[in-house]
């Protein structure tokens, strides 16, 4: 169900900024709080320390922080879910502040860097589905489909703040030496840990993968 990676010639553009303040919705199991619910927004948007200007996530354990900044996905992948799911989809609907086209992001190398604006950001890890994906989706059973794609996006980390807008320039700065790509980290995690020790090759993997990682391998 994978697909054929996206063309990236490493550079793009942001097709979408996109943003939410934390809302309390109402779900089969009862309220929930969450700012999966992005909606684009026009402008510079000014990033600072954790987040750009107008967005919140609810728990900060799973989402948000210096590691999940930033989530960005593409817009070719969303191309291939609107033919997949047979529905229209926005961008933002996956959850993601940056929709971006012409960078394979799932492709994307762990501490690979983007210059998006006038920020440098810095691939951290991919995106591991959970029920408000599915919520967001009006799918319960989304969260199995979105793993099994292994389209998962990046999250990203803010090595220098900047404003972002719809239209700018993403261009990829750097890119480290290792193979272990986002898409190939979501395989280990999701499908395969017996390759586990696989993610310690990258350096800039953030460090709360790293310790449970080296955890998981040591038990």
């Amino acid at each position: 169900m994978s697909g054929t990676p996206v063309h990236d010639s490493g550079k793009g553009r942001v097709v979408s900024v996109n943003v939410s303040l934390a809302l309390t919705v109402e779900s089969p199991g009862g309220p929930v709080t969450t700012g999966i619910f992005k909606q684009s927004v026009a402008g510079k948007i000014p990033l600072r320390g954790v987040n750009l200007l107008g967005d919140e996530q609810a728990d900060r354990s799973v989402h948000g922080g210096p590691d999940r900044a930033v989530y960005a996905y593409a817009a070719e992948d969303y191309e291939w879910w609107r033919e997949v799911l047979r529905r229209p989809l926005s961008p933002g609907r996956f959850g993601e502040n940056l929709t971006v086209s012409g960078i394979d992001v799932s492709g994307a190398l762990i501490g690979e860097r983007w210059r998006v604006g006038s920020a440098i950001l810095q691939v951290a890890a991919p995106r591991i589905p959970c029920y408000k994906l599915a919520l967001a989706l009006g799918d319960p059973h989304f969260t199995k489909t979105f793993a099994q794609a292994l389209r998962p996006g990046s999250y990203m980390s803010v090595v220098a703040e900047g404003e972002i807008a719809a239209g700018d320039a993403v261009e990829i700065v750097s890119r480290p030496a290792h193979g272990l790509t986002v898409a190939k980290m979501a395989r280990i995690f999701l499908f395969e840990r017996s390759r586990l020790r696989e993610m310690l090759v990258a350096p800039e993997l953030p460090i709360s993968w790293r310790d449970w990682v080296v955890e998981q391998v040591a038990t």
